[in-house]
């Protein structure tokens, strides 16, 4: 009985844990505002309110980015007037226009249109299979929302792997097949997609011959084609991930770096969009190289058909998967006025942001006043000009033609179809990080968390990169990866210049890192898509994604230690990073290794 009494009330208290995760944190804090020095403690004490709030989702996260509005002027840490202007920056700016260009993307199916293009020229063999949906997904990543993406991409792999291996409920059943005779063994191998299903070919369920195949051998086969159906549907979250890194846009993270850095180092002009794709867009390639050949190692994809043909039942198999994408993207038709457009106007939008000031060479800024055009005002440029630019070829003759229709013509975006589809929510994030960054700055609260961070000045920088890398793509399996960068960019950048660091040093690999987020379906929306589609288990992104981090983070010290170092000079400490009062006389940084000398390089 009182066992009993113990779980009702339990169960009581989960119910309400948000409620009294709100009225318990900011009591428990209190002891901050008392026992630090009075301007630094009433910082620390919104910066781990803020922390708990959104690691726990007490409050929604664009409800929690918005406490600096009232706590910052209230306890006197900064004011108003200083805080609000930190919800709407040029970043945020610069990541509206890249949301409101993919969603004029979405609207006229162009993504459709390009992932089922790379899957016809991948083919249809299921390690090609899983780098042409990797490939397609990261791409579209650094466009489009990883959300989205996952979103797209599911539905046409299920409608392939289904043409593949048939019906999963069936496969699952012969999995389970007991030896039996031969003669006996008739089971149930493909059953096509139905016509309610997205993608069909021949219609009803088919009753296959085991073609004197034993029921071992049967459930052999079977239990191949559900390691690769699982490597199919968990390859697209992760290349999702991975993609959204290349793009200052891909992920609100990036943004959060570029925002922070011209809070901290207003004299920094080191990242913009073209210097950041040139840095990242190489990680992205090598990482995304790394997780498909994991991938397709565990599931089962890499084997001697990938260079063999082989005329078997998996090779008819092969051959209606094929058909099931030809005929997809035939169904969409010839490329239409609208899809030109926008592909287009997504192909300047790229080539302009990219050549505005991409550092290694004079970009086009350089014909105005220096200093006045950002990415921001390029993106707004591009899309803007969506909201007017017809979504059907204009024609001379409408005019003179009476018996033409006289409706008013369809712009290619609608501010109702933007405005439905832009996350408002994260752009309140992101000012929320920016207030979150202002407050820590201007209240002296870095400074003071990196006088305590005198004992990782012993630690190699190469060292430290992994361990920064490590640590806040773990964190990120728990937490949100906008609030992860959030909260720890302050003290890493603290951190770099306590120890004489190259602040970008330490900084992009935290940025990179936070998207770096495998392990569990609560990481990331798009780890949570996949896993809703009920055939994976955690333990397969456990699996998978634990050797996917470690990859992650070598792949990111070996960036950081090649071409990083080369464009952005990390092996220096950099003017822009000295405080005034410093003294000019402060000695470079010494890599660790010789190893890492440029000109030995291939």
């Amino acid at each position: 009985m009182e066992m009993e009494t113990i779980s009702t009330f339990a169960k009581k208290l989960w119910c309400v844990k948000k409620q009294l995760i709100l009225v318990l944190t900011p009591l428990i804090l209190l002891p901050l505002l008392f026992g630090l020095p009075e301007k630094e403690g009433k910082c620390l004490y919104v910066v781990l309110l803020m922390a708990v709030f959104w690691c726990t989702e007490a409050l929604p996260l664009a409800v929690t980015a918005m406490l600096p509005v009232c706590l910052f002027p209230t306890m006197g840490i900064l004011p108003s007037k200083k805080v609000c202007p930190q919800y709407f920056l040029d970043t945020n700016f610069l990541f509206l226009s890249g949301l409101v260009m993919a969603s004029a993307i979405e609207e006229w199916g162009l993504h459709r249109r390009i992932a089922l293009k790379v899957l016809k020229i991948v083919g249809v063999k299921p390690a090609w299979l899983i780098l042409g949906m990797m490939i397609t997904s990261a791409f579209l990543s650094m466009w489009l929302s990883n959300t989205a993406t996952t979103a797209m991409m599911l539905p046409i792999a299920n409608a392939i792997l289904e043409s593949l291996f048939g019906d999963l409920a069936t496969l699952k059943e012969n999995c389970k097949v007991k030896e039996e005779t031969e003669d006996q063994s008739q089971v149930k191998l493909h059953s096509l997609p139905s016509e309610k299903q997205i993608l069909s070919i021949d219609g009803p369920d088919v009753m296959v011959r085991s073609n004197g195949r034993t029921a071992q051998e049967i459930r052999t086969e079977s239990e191949y084609q559900m390691k690769v159906w699982k490597g199919f549907l968990i390859c697209i979250p992760y290349a999702a991930s991975i993609g959204g890194t290349a793009t200052l846009t891909g992920t609100a993270p990036n943004l959060i770096l570029i925002g922070q850095l011209k809070s901290y180092f207003p004299e920094c002009d080191l990242i913009n969009f073209g210097s950041w794709f040139a840095f990242a867009f190489p990680l992205m390639v090598l990482f995304l190289i790394l997780a498909w050949l994991w991938i397709s190692f565990l599931y089962g994809g890499l084997n001697t058909r990938l260079c063999v043909k082989k005329q078997d039942e998996r090779a008819q198999a092969e051959k209606k998967a094929e058909a099931v994408i030809d005929e997809d993207y035939r169904k969409l038709g010839p490329i239409n006025f609208a899809e030109g457009a926008i592909a287009f106007f997504f192909i300047l939008f790229a080539v302009l942001l990219f050549t505005r000031d991409p550092k290694f060479v004079t970009g086009w800024s350089t014909f105005f006043n220096k200093g006045y055009v950002s990415d921001a005002t390029t993106g707004v440029i591009i899309v803007s000009i969506l909201f007017f630019f017809p979504s059907q070829k204009p024609s001379l003759s409408w005019w003179f033609d009476s018996r033409a229709s006289n409706t008013p013509y369809v712009p290619l975006l609608s501010w109702k179809k933007a405005q439905a589809c832009v996350p408002w929510n994260i752009i309140l994030l992101l000012g929320g990080g920016f207030a979150m960054a202002k407050g820590c700055e201007e209240s002296g609260l870095a400074a003071w968390i990196g006088a305590y961070l005198q004992p990782i000045a012993q630690v190699p920088p190469a060292v430290a990169v992994m361990f920064i890398t490590a640590f806040l793509a773990c964190f990120t399996e728990f937490a949100s990866n906008t609030a992860t960068i959030i909260i720890f960019l302050p003290v890493i950048a603290e951190l770099a210049m306590f120890v004489k660091v190259n602040p970008l040093y330490f900084m992009i690999p935290a940025t990179t890192g936070c998207s770096f987020a495998f392990m569990l379906p609560v990481s990331t929306p798009p780890n949570s898509i996949a896993f809703a589609s009920g055939h994976l288990l955690v333990k397969d992104m456990v699996k998978t994604g634990f050797v996917m981090n470690i990859l992650g983070i070598l792949s990111v010290s070996l960036a950081m230690n090649t071409w990083g170092r080369a464009m952005f000079s990390l092996e220096t400490y950099p003017d822009w990073a000295r405080p005034v009062n410093m003294s000019s006389t402060v000695t470079d940084i010494q890599f660790p290794s010789d190893s890492f000398n440029l000109t030995s390089l291939p």
